[in-house]
């Protein structure tokens, strides 16, 4: 008898599965619901009944386990397994063609180009990764080399599937597929969001973008799905099948998505022109005002995954893609007071205190003046009105004043002559615009070097916000961020508002934080230009601080991407005895100063391939082409389909034609299978087996 109920349930649980993936599929995605909610109640209720009885059937990818039991106690960083590159903006029509002439410029005349507009969601970026169909990992962006692991909160977005739809692939779903998008907040959930906040006497969320980067980071998936998130698919990564063994462009990838089970942005386009992209953009610069969700721009891709491939990337930004912005909002305002802040480098910054104005979707009482350089530029004063916008729609600015409007009796503002955090008198450096504190005793400079060592991208060190390191600094309880290895919690215990429980977990996070890698303290270090993706960079090529801090300003500037004045910045940063101190004493402190062997193992096999490009003629003796590809790509290499002089290997095969006489002719060396293989250190029965 149990055996016969064993398996029933082992046939029912499949068709329950099945029915509530496509009526979930149908009512998130295809916005067509195929069953009543009373229904699909009563089928979820069944599985939920049938895996209670029987928990050892229940999979990952199961509609019941969308919402974890249990809340997360932190998010661990994960490297991507492939880069989140940012876009490069632009922000009118002529700048969009002067991209269009830069990308021109880099290959031959190219006929018959077409272009992919999407609309540009303003939410944020997801990494989802599936083996073998099944979501297996979801992260945020991050720097977009590494991000946070938040599955868990993922899995509750209904229109991100659990499972993709084998049909899409004939049946037969690739080992790994990497799909980017972008989960947002749809702008009626956003204003039911913040209604029953403000019921509840709780701050409401400024934007819908805020809203959503906030729900991703809650500990309890629990929060997350019901804030009832949104999710649009743009991108797809199949490792060795990213051209034409299943997808040749970027529309067949967006067609391919929804295939899978994905939800891709309906208002796609696929334009033969880049007039017909300028209009496309036009367009929606209007009518985006109508759209149940916010949108600042239009991401303008090239349609050939052939294009590119032989375009490639810049440090930054992919060359065959542009974010196309819509002027940002602007509105007026008073400027009520002008107050001066010292950042950690000792930068003073005047900002601009202005009445509270409502722009692009936040409320800004506050907008950077720059510099001195900038205040004079526009002869602002306190009591002016202005005209206030947001640059790229994130960082508020003052645009013009208008001085018909300046009431009398107004002065204009002079820079201070001291810094007006330690009073001692400020510099202007040579050639710069930038006036600068350079005691370095500053309480001003201390506080944010603490801030920023603790902030997310660097060591990450939870609970210690900007009040408990303002009261540390003040009461001189640090004078360094050596000195937060050495705090105690009866130290943090004395402070204003800090309970025992409070002051065990801080310190607690503060000893985990040891454990953070090579680059994040780099970042942490706070060096002038260095940031989290550059500090990436560097310990690539000095895997210790011994490494850099003997490196000289030609080894640092001879690294790709790292310019002079960065180098300097560097080299004299570890000439100062104060920072040679630090160092030891987060040596002494237990700190990773040195990266792991694992990552040092995987950076020398990269090296080998980085930044060579090769082309694959001919058949070979044992490796398909695209398998001998996804070997050159996974090593860091680049695989272009024409010979140039820019081409560093040609591998031959059998009836190799044009293309070797080609390589001959321009001095390219050429490769067997055999030595390719050398180079790569594989034997080539491992390979096409695991292949």
């Amino acid at each position: 008898m149990v055996e016969s109920t064993l398996a029933d349930v082992k046939t029912r649980i499949p068709e329950l599965r099945q029915l509530l993936q496509k009526a979930s599929y149908a009512y998130y995605v295809l916005d067509s619901p195929i069953m009543d909610d009373a229904v699909y109640d009563r089928l979820y209720r069944e599985l939920q009944d049938i895996e209670a009885k029987y928990p050892e059937l229940i999979t990952p990818d199961s509609p019941t386990q969308r919402v974890g039991e249990r809340p997360a106690t932190q998010f661990t960083t994960v490297r991507h397994n492939v880069p989140l590159y940012s876009l490069e903006n632009a922000f009118n029509v002529d700048e969009l063609r002067n991209w269009d002439a830069r990308w021109r410029r880099q290959l031959a005349p190219v006929d018959n180009v077409g272009y992919v507009c999407e609309l540009k969601i303003d939410g944020n970026a997801l990494a989802l990764t599936y083996e073998n169909g099944i979501l297996t990992r979801g992260a945020t962006r991050g720097d977009g080399v590494t991000g946070e692991d938040i599955t868990q909160n993922v899995r509750t977005i209904r229109s991100i599937p659990l499972r993709l739809n084998a049909e899409a692939f004939d049946d037969v779903i690739p080992e790994r597929i990497e799909v980017r998008g972008e989960a947002f907040l749809p702008l009626n959930v956003f204003k039911q969001i913040n209604e029953e906040r403000q019921k509840a006497s709780e701050s409401v969320f400024a934007n819908p973008r805020n809203a959503t980067a906030g729900t991703l980071r809650q500990l309890n998936p629990k929060i997350v799905d019901k804030r009832q998130l949104d999710f649009f698919a743009y991108t797809l990564h199949i490792p060795g099948l990213d051209d034409t063994s299943i997808a040749s462009t970027q529309w067949g990838a967006l067609e391919l998505l929804q295939k899978m089970g994905f939800k891709v942005n309906p208002k796609m386009k696929l334009c033969p022109s880049l007039q017909e992209v300028a209009e496309y953009y036009e367009y929606w610069d209007t009518e985006r005002l109508n759209l149940p969700y916010m949108t600042d721009g239009v991401v303008v891709k090239l349609d050939s995954f052939k294009l590119q491939e032989q375009l490639g990337f810049t440090q930054k930004f992919p060359r065959w893609a542009v974010a196309l912005k819509y002027a940002a909002e602007e509105a007026p305002t008073i400027v009520e007071n002008i107050s001066v802040n010292v950042g950690r480098t000792g930068a003073l910054t005047p900002l601009a205190e202005m009445r509270p104005v409502q722009l692009a979707g936040t409320t800004v009482s506050r907008a950077t003046l720059h510099n001195g350089d900038r205040i004079a530029q526009l002869d602002i004063r306190i009591g002016d009105t202005v005209i206030v916008r947001k640059a790229g729609e994130i960082i508020p600015e003052v645009l013009r004043v208008l001085k018909e409007l300046r009431p009398d009796g107004t002065e204009a503002f002079v820079m201070p002559s001291n810094c007006p955090v330690c009073s001692q008198p400020v510099v202007r450096e040579k050639d710069l615009s930038v006036t600068r504190c350079v005691n370095a005793s500053c309480q001003a400079i201390l506080k944010g070097s603490i801030e920023h060592w603790v902030s997310r991208d660097a060591l990450d060190i939870r609970g210690m916000g900007e009040k408990l390191v303002h009261q540390l600094v003040d009461k001189a309880v640090v004078h360094s961020v050596a000195d937060l290895y050495e705090l105690t919690p009866d130290q943090l215990c004395a402070l204003e508002r800090m309970g025992k429980k409070s002051a065990e977990k801080i310190v607690e996070a503060i000893t985990q934080s040891k454990n953070q890698p090579w680059s994040r303290v780099l970042y942490g270090l706070g060096i002038r230009h260095v940031g989290n993706v550059t500090a990436q960079t560097l310990t690539e090529k000095f895997p210790t601080v011994e490494k850099i801090a003997e490196a000289n300003r030609a080894q640092i500037e001879g690294i790709y991407g790292i310019g002079a004045e960065i180098a300097d910045s560097i080299y004299q940063w570890f000439r100062i005895p104060s920072n040679q101190t630090l160092i030891e004493r987060l040596k002494t402190a237990g700190l990773q100063l040195e990266a792991s062997e694992a990552f040092i193992d995987s950076i020398s096999e990269i090296e080998k391939f980085v930044s060579k490009t090769f082309v694959i003629t001919g058949t070979l003796p044992t490796l398909k082409r695209d398998e001998a590809k996804a070997l050159i790509q996974k090593a860091g290499g680049k695989v272009t389909d024409s010979v140039s002089k820019k081409t560093d290997y040609l591998v031959v095969g059998e009836e190799a034609g044009s293309k070797l006489a080609k390589a001959e002719s321009l001095g390219v060396t050429t490769l067997s299978e055999a030595q390719l293989m050398e180079m790569l250190a594989t034997d080539v029965t491992d390979v096409t087996d695991g292949l």
